[in-house]
């Protein structure tokens, strides 16, 4: 039954039943605990999390500054692993300042935070943890904040919708860092499996004209899970395409779904073959446009990274990366494929975001290379 056929007995049953399967605590806990659990690795900022820690030196300040005025924060998030360590989901930013301020996180350089744009208390400014008065150094430690923790046995499926849908404010992180921080809570493999393919040489000589923003995004990541999604599941596509992608990260990744199957060792061969292609014929221009001499210019064009990743994908068995006489043939017709004017046109411009345009570029590619191979 679903919908208006469930009675009001049936949907009670069916929340409760859910309820049970997503076991949490709450409890106060003061910063100078959680310092500890931190220093005794009882308490888990993941290593790509830290990457993701972004507050300027003003946000952090007025944080210790809204600690030492005892003003109201928000809990921090937490799932309990299997080994009963606790892994911080949501508060990266809030725990973050503080550890860098009393000097114990990780590769923060010291002598930690210095206190700046302080805006209520301005005497604070320019003041390091070690300068502040004993009184304030201790009310620091014994402020207490509420964990929410979801615990080990609860259903993955219901903890990573929680997450999913925590919404506590601060900086935004991209569509794949968000991706990265929740999707990971079904199942990690996929998401591991992402982040080591990006780390390809071959891939990473092909989007090597990506900024540096970009990948302090994780868009180098994101387009690895293009690359899978759209070749493996493209017909699911309609327009959204960050959507689409999160849809299937998600299918891949839940242990409880198998309408997405993913054999590991084949598309990670085929990913390899793929980018040692197009940097051998390519290289840096693998996804850069041609301008109307027809000349390359550098840069990235997310239009091409669709069609020759996926064009060449029905002729992959095809192509003898040892035959030198073949790929010189399909390094020129590449070539000649970034200066045709009809290319051009489905690669350039708005509107292009479609899954028809998806569709005719990948053909094109897909048709001239069939006449080479």
């Amino acid at each position: 039954m679903v919908g208006s056929e469930l009675s009001g007995i049936d949907l009670i049953i069916a929340l409760d039943n859910k309820i049970r399967d997503l076991r949490t605590s709450s409890f106060d806990i003061s910063f100078g605990e959680l310092a500890n659990k931190y220093r005794d690795n009882e308490l888990i900022i993941q290593p790509d999390f830290q990457r993701l820690f972004r507050w300027s030196e003003a946000q952090q300040s007025r944080f210790i500054e809204s600690l030492l005025l005892e003003l109201p924060i928000p809990p921090f998030f937490l799932i309990e692993n299997e080994n009963g360590i606790l892994e911080l989901i949501d508060g990266l930013q809030r725990i973050s300042s503080y550890l860098r301020f009393i000097g114990v996180l990780t590769n923060c350089e010291e002598p930690g935070l210095v206190l700046t744009e302080c805006d209520i208390i301005p005497e604070l400014n320019g003041i390091v943890y070690r300068d502040l008065p004993t009184a304030l150094q201790l009310k620091l430690k014994n402020r207490y904040v509420r964990l929410e923790i979801v615990k080990r046995g609860s259903d993955s499926r219901l903890r990573y919708y929680m997450f999913k849908r925590l919404n506590t404010g601060g900086l935004s992180l991209s569509a794949q860092e968000m991706r990265n921080s929740t999707i990971r809570i079904l199942n990690d493999r996929f998401n591991r499996f992402l982040i080591h393919l990006s780390g390809n040489e071959d891939f990473r000589v092909c989007i090597s004209t990506l900024t540096e923003d970009k990948i302090l995004e994780k868009y180098d990541q994101e387009l690895v899970l293009r690359f899978f999604a759209f070749k493996n599941d493209k017909d699911k596509f309609r327009h959204d395409i960050s959507d689409f992608m999160t849809e299937y990260m998600e299918a891949v990744s839940d242990p409880e779904r198998d309408d997405v199957p993913f054999e590991y060792a084949t598309e990670e061969s085929a990913f390899e073959k793929t980018f040692r292609i197009l940097k051998e014929t390519l290289g840096e221009y693998s996804f850069s446009r041609v301008n109307e001499k027809g000349n390359y210019v550098l840069g990235f064009i997310v239009y091409h990274y669709e069609a020759f990743t996926l064009g060449i994908q029905r002729h992959l068995h095809d192509i003898d990366l040892l035959n030198p006489v073949q790929m010189e043939r399909i390094a020129e017709e590449f070539a000649a494929i970034k200066r045709d004017p009809k290319f051009r046109e489905i690669t350039t411009g708005g509107g292009r975001n479609t899954q028809r345009y998806l569709d005719e570029r990948i053909a094109f590619v897909d048709k001239r290379v069939e006449k080479v191979i």
